[in-house]
């Protein structure tokens, strides 16, 4: 395993390959559990939630099930964050959400990816870091994959495909987003 550069790469039939497969067992009994849950057990989500990335959550954390990930310990939440329903987050090269963040129904954060020479996607798996600044409010549906920064205040539209870095206070949409226009007071 490297971790260069905030980029980790993980090659198969390593320690870390099987390190990396017991964490995604851990990571589905857990969310097994939480998404047995409803929107009216939130101290118990956010004691599962808390269970899952190694850390409590603030009691303004407020997620609704069903919630998946492949792994969840390198999944970092801020205060006051919401995460309505259906949404996963694939956090193997680390997952950074700020303060005030909102993320609609059907989003994906997904740091992990594959080489995109045949011989070598299945024997590589890589993780580049998603952080997700103060304020943001990423709308339903996007796709935000690793190596992307949205910046504080910024917008990102329903149903958009976020492959690179969004400036703050910036309304993004589109597959690959675009900015649209600054917002902001």
């Amino acid at each position: 395993m490297s971790n260069e550069g905030g980029v980790r790469t993980i090659h198969r039939r390593t320690p870390e390959s099987a390190a990396m497969l017991a964490n995604v067992k851990r990571a589905m009994s857990i969310t097994a559990a939480l998404n047995r849950l409803t929107f009216n057990d939130a101290d118990e989500v956010r004691a599962l939630f808390s269970e899952l990335i190694g850390k409590k959550v603030d009691e303004s954390f407020l997620l609704i099930p069903p919630f998946y990930t492949a792994g969840g310990d390198e999944i970092r939440v801020g205060r006051n964050v919401f995460v309505n329903q259906n949404c996963t987050f694939y956090d193997l090269g680390g997952l950074d959400i700020g303060d005030d963040v909102m993320i609609g129904p059907n989003v994906s954060l997904i740091t992990a990816s594959h080489p995109l020479e045949p011989s070598e996607r299945r024997a590589v798996t890589i993780g580049r870091p998603i952080v997700i600044e103060r304020n943001v409010w990423i709308a339903a549906g996007a796709t935000i994959i690793g190596g992307v920064t949205v910046g504080e205040n910024s917008v990102v539209a329903a149903g958009s495909v976020v492959t690179r870095d969004v400036p703050p206070n910036t309304l993004v949409g589109g597959n690959p987003a675009r900015v649209i226009r600054s917002i902001g007071d």
